[in-house]
């Protein structure tokens, strides 16, 4: 392994100006750098632990929450607040990983996770642009079963892996980030980037800029969320499509959906095309799978993932029949 210095950050002042250092990366609870690091694919010169930092989840006057970044998942999923205002949360967090990574995980570092391809972390073997720019993609032609049919590129087919970030999308969730050049705000779903011709690059964050707390806004009335994952098996996987939405039902009419998927690109995928398709229009399964068909006529499978296609329809059908007929 590389020598590298270990910092533990007194406060968010002290992160940013350790973080300027060459080489310099952000340590949460470790568990998807520490992994990359033993792998060699991250070789980082310095280690500036946050996880001192912002971690508490704190209720606002109108209904919304802003949850620390060092907040690890177990705390997220099982905070009362987010149980019964934002239980498409908790479902998410609960759906990702084993309780012992729940426990260590961090809410930053969770959205910061990098892709599971197999490629990218088969250092040896495979060409990956996303870990070595410029080498080519031995996805695109090799095993692809479980790799985007949205958004992807010739460069890049990997999927994001995370499942709070999922949820999190589809709750209008707002990341606020601090630099070298102070403080600002962004929604989630302008966090991430697509492949493009540039996968290394992965989100729109400046050198040295800390994630600081995620902001959740209050959630409508009458508004009914659910969290839905498909995996091989039943634990410690990740998805093959996972549908993160959020309904409002008045008169069997929609007035509101918001609706995110797994599993299927680059970063978490905002369905706006479907949304738009079902906002003011009937509360049906009809509608909800021609919505679902709408926002997958872009996707450009590969020659193992056709399937998913078929299974994110099926998925967001059935996800929103439910929630437009039952209980959240």
């Amino acid at each position: 392994m590389r020598p590298f210095t270990y910092t533990r950050a007194g406060d968010e002042a002290e992160a940013v100006r350790s973080a300027a250092a060459p080489g310099a990366r952000y340590l949460g609870g470790g568990t998807n750098l520490v992994d990359l690091m033993r792998g060699t694919i991250e070789r980082p010169a310095a280690l500036v632990d946050v996880t001192g930092l912002s971690s508490g989840i704190e209720e606002r006057g109108d209904g919304g929450l802003l949850i620390g970044a060092a907040a690890r998942n177990t705390a997220v999923a099982e905070h009362l607040a987010v149980r019964t205002r934002f239980p498409v949360l908790s479902r998410a967090v609960l759906a990702g990983a084993s309780a012992q990574i729940r426990n260590m995980a961090t809410v930053g570092g969770n959205i910061l996770q990098r892709t599971r391809c197999a490629y990218f972390h088969d250092r040896v073997g495979s060409r990956c642009n996303k870990r070595d720019p410029g080498q080519g993609c031995d996805a695109v032609d090799g095993i692809n079963r479980t790799h985007a049919v949205l958004g992807a590129s010739p460069a890049c087919v990997a999927t994001h892996p995370s499942d709070l970030c999922v949820a999190l999308a589809a709750l209008d969730a707002v990341v606020h980030l601090r630099g070298v050049r102070g403080t600002r705000a962004l929604p989630l779903v302008e966090l991430h980037r697509l492949p493009g011709d540039r996968p290394e690059v992965e989100t729109v964050l400046e050198p040295g800029e800390l994630i600081t707390a995620v902001g959740l806004p209050p959630p409508d009335p009458g508004a009914r969320s659910a969290y839905r994952k498909v995996r091989d098996r039943a634990s410690f996987a990740f998805a093959l499509v996972s549908v993160a939405a959020v309904l409002v039902v008045e008169d069997g009419v929609v007035r509101d959906v918001r609706l995110a998927l797994g599993g299927v690109a680059h970063k978490p995928w905002r369905a706006s095309t479907a949304e738009h398709a079902l906002r003011g229009g009937p509360a049906t399964v009809r509608a909800f799978r021609a919505a679902a068909e709408a926002e997958l006529a872009a996707a450009t499978p590969l020659r193992d993932n056709g399937y998913k296609v078929e299974l994110a329809r099926r998925v967001v059908t059935a996800v929103l029949g439910e929630l437009a007929g039952g209980d959240a």
